[in-house]
């Protein structure tokens, strides 16, 4: 793998833009639009060639994507209660919707996708308090859609309609360290996307280089609902708790935005 100064870099991300439309090197793959950069890179799996490349990220997404950006996994503390398989999932889950087929009958979920601005249809919401410097999810029976009551039913029998106990949270400095180390700085492409005659091709016609990762910027991001908290678990297994942004959100998360 050949190793790229940081201006290297950026000389041939250049060079990408100018050759037009790319055919997408992974038809079929979703994620094909970063796969494809990568190749022409000559890089796997965002593994930047350049030195300190530890501080460097590389994003790239779709024009025209309503998808979510995954920012960093990270599970609710207190870490040692393992909250999600050990009190969201048999406290609050709900049948998995593929129980009793590719999964046993008592199979439980619990996926949810959770935001700062609004309940989910479930109660489930974000709640910051600057005071003690967490964010916290939190549940309202209340706000629970009545297409749900005979699992709201089930919740009150499990364990009670008040409020988690505990709640689940992060603390402000715990996703500082995770976001800073994960998100330092980042080179950002977006992509546009057509297709002809069958296939799909990519045009890398907006590159960002963003530096000096906000903290403050993910909380109030947070606040406002533009970067959601997923969950998904299942009985069998935890696929992890994700930090989302909302697409165009990325950028206004960095003190300084170069376009190039």
């Amino acid at each position: 793998m050949q190793l790229f100064s940081k201006e290297d870099l950026i000389k041939a991300l250049r060079a990408i833009r100018s050759k037009g439309w790319i055919p997408n090197a992974r038809p079929g793959n979703t994620g094909g639009v970063g796969n494809t950069l990568e190749d022409l890179l000559g890089i796997k799996e965002n593994n930047l060639p350049i030195p300190n490349a530890a501080e460097w990220e590389l994003k790239c997404q779709r024009q025209t994507t309503i998808s979510l950006t995954t920012l960093f996994h990270m599970e609710p503390s207190p870490r040692g209660l393992r909250i999600v398989p050990n009190i969201l999932l048999p406290r609050y889950g709900w049948a998995h919707q593929k129980a009793g087929s590719r999964y046993t009958l008592g199979e439980m979920s619990f996926r949810q996708t959770i935001n700062g601005a609004s309940r989910t249809d479930r109660g489930f919401g974000i709640v910051v308090d600057r005071k003690s410097q967490r964010v916290l999810i939190s549940f309202s029976s209340s706000e629970v859609s009545s297409r749900h009551k005979e699992w709201l039913k089930s919740v009150e029998e499990r364990t009670g309609l008040g409020e988690l106990n505990p709640q689940p949270y992060w603390g402000f400095q715990d996703l500082s360290h995770k976001a800073g180390t994960k998100l330092l700085n980042c080179f950002y492409v977006i992509a546009e996307v057509k297709r002809k005659e069958g296939r799909e091709y990519f045009r890398y016609s907006t590159i960002k280089m963003l530096q000096r990762f906000s903290p403050e910027k993910l909380i109030a991001a947070i606040e406002k609902g533009q970067i959601l908290i997923d969950f998904d678990a299942r009985s069998g297994h935890n696929h992890g708790t994700k930090f989302r942004a909302r697409p165009d959100i990325f950028p206004q998360l960095y003190e300084l935005v170069t376009e190039l």
